[in-house]
């Protein structure tokens, strides 16, 4: 296989002064985790500012082309051919090798880019430009230069090693996971939430999640449109823990006893404080939604803060300004929108007024509230009815092997029920193996 390592670029990374090394070492840890289940051996590493993935022999390398394309804290990944440094006649022998495996066909226009780190190599920057230049033009007359809109930027740099590439797969951009703290997803079967969810973690937040579910006003496949969603979104932000509580006894509770033009509100604010419940349970610093201005009723102005004002948490909407294509298209992007336009109604959709509030008043919200007095403490002694976890072949947080996952998960957990969320058949005896 040609390439046998690859260069990886960050972006904000590199200007985060002297703590830079935290971001790195997370980025680090992030690569290693999404390698995990590639095909091969992989080795991470950092070297003067930059980062290096290494296999150790065969491996698949759409898959881990695929894997990296997933980490936040990336913005490009530079397939590379590293050679050992033996003076300038060996360079230009190994960058004629390196155009003649990657481009067979010749017609084409190039660059040369060099970078000497290294400064006692024999010649600067601009002479190795220049001679690897005269070079290629001499053994390849059909290739021509083009300085302004090359079709190969040959890049080489002069470093311990030398290191050859000219092509850079875009990455996600963001912070590594794991950099900015935790949060609580309100997640629903919709295109909003996962995109929010998405969003925040490419931030470099942990994200865990809430799901509401309705039983038998929603479906088992409702809600294993949710666990799909939140296995999806895991592919970038790592794996979610889910808490999925059952909200049908308080949904009927406020149905029956609030105005039902102001049902969507005073739901959502019981749901804000479940989750906020479950937020300081887990030590998530804020809870997210995926709520944008003037989308529905209940995401006018007036309705947001009606329930922003039941929460003591920040209360963090990455999709706030974006209109309904703008979170489409991310969703495409990241392959949610399919699972999440599959026709099961989730308890967000089957309690909604004909004609609801779109400019509640507090005051008025509140009041309405007091109905509610008389069983509201005892609905709201909730738990989750599920904790779906990740039972996948992915590290956990701490590298933590499976079992030891599950024994702690079941020690802090006790009378919880748990589910394994796996994606293969060993996955799954592995963890009913683990007691799942």
């Amino acid at each position: 296989m040609l390439f046998q390592s690859f260069l990886i670029k960050y972006g904000e990374i590199g200007i985060k002064g002297k703590n830079r090394y935290v971001f790195e070492e997370a980025l680090m840890k992030q690569i290693g985790h999404a390698l995990q289940p590639v095909e091969g051996s992989f080795s991470v590493s950092r070297e003067q500012g930059r980062i290096y993935v290494d296999a150790d022999g065969d491996y698949d390398y759409d898959e881990a082309v695929l894997a990296l394309t997933r980490v936040f804290g990336i913005v490009g990944i530079c397939p590379l051919v590293r050679v050992e440094e033996n003076g300038f006649d060996q360079l230009a022998k190994d960058v004629l090798k390196y155009l003649d495996d990657v481009y067979p066909d010749k017609n084409k226009t190039f660059k040369v880019v060099s970078r000497r780190a290294r400064k006692n190599f024999p010649k600067n920057s601009q002479e190795i430009n220049a001679d690897l230049g005269e070079i290629i033009l001499d053994t390849y007359p059909e290739m021509k230069v083009d300085v302004h809109h090359p079709d190969i930027m040959l890049n080489v740099e002069i470093r311990s090693q030398v290191n050859i590439y000219s092509m850079i797969i875009p990455g996600p951009g963001g912070m590594p996971v794991g950099t900015a703290g935790k949060a609580m997803l309100l997640l629903s079967g919709g295109i909003d939430s996962p995109v929010a969810g998405y969003m925040i973690a490419k931030r470099g937040v942990t994200i865990e999640a809430t799901y509401f579910h309705a039983p038998p006003y929603t479906s088992e496949r409702a809600k294993q449109k949710v666990i799909d969603l939140a296995r999806i979104v895991s592919r970038y932000s790592g794996p979610i823990k889910l808490n999925i509580v059952n909200f049908t006894d308080i949904q009927l509770y406020i149905y029956d006893k609030c105005p039902h033009d102001q049902l969507t509100i005073i739901m959502r604010r019981y749901m804000m404080k479940i989750a906020e419940h479950f937020a300081n349970e887990s030590g998530c610093l804020g809870l997210i939604t995926g709520e944008s201005i003037g989308q529905v009723a209940s995401q006018t102005m007036q309705s947001l803060a009606a329930t922003n004002a039941v929460c003591n948490m920040p209360v963090y909407r990455p999709l706030i300004g974006f209109d309904k294509n703008d979170i489409i298209a991310i969703s495409e992007k990241i392959d949610t929108y399919e699972t999440s336009i599959q026709p099961f109604e989730d308890c967000c959709t089957i309690f909604v007024a004909k004609h609801p509030v779109t400019k509640p008043n507090l005051k008025i919200i509140e009041r309405s509230e007091q109905h509610l007095n008389e069983k509201i403490d005892e609905l709201m002694e909730v738990k989750p009815e599920i904790i779906a976890m990740d039972a996948t072949i992915s590290k956990r947080p701490g590298n933590k092997t499976l079992d030891e996952f599950f024994k702690e998960a079941k020690e802090k957990y006790p009378d919880q029920i748990l589910m394994a969320d796996i994606s293969d058949y060993q996955e799954g005896i592995q963890a009913w193996k683990s007691g799942i």
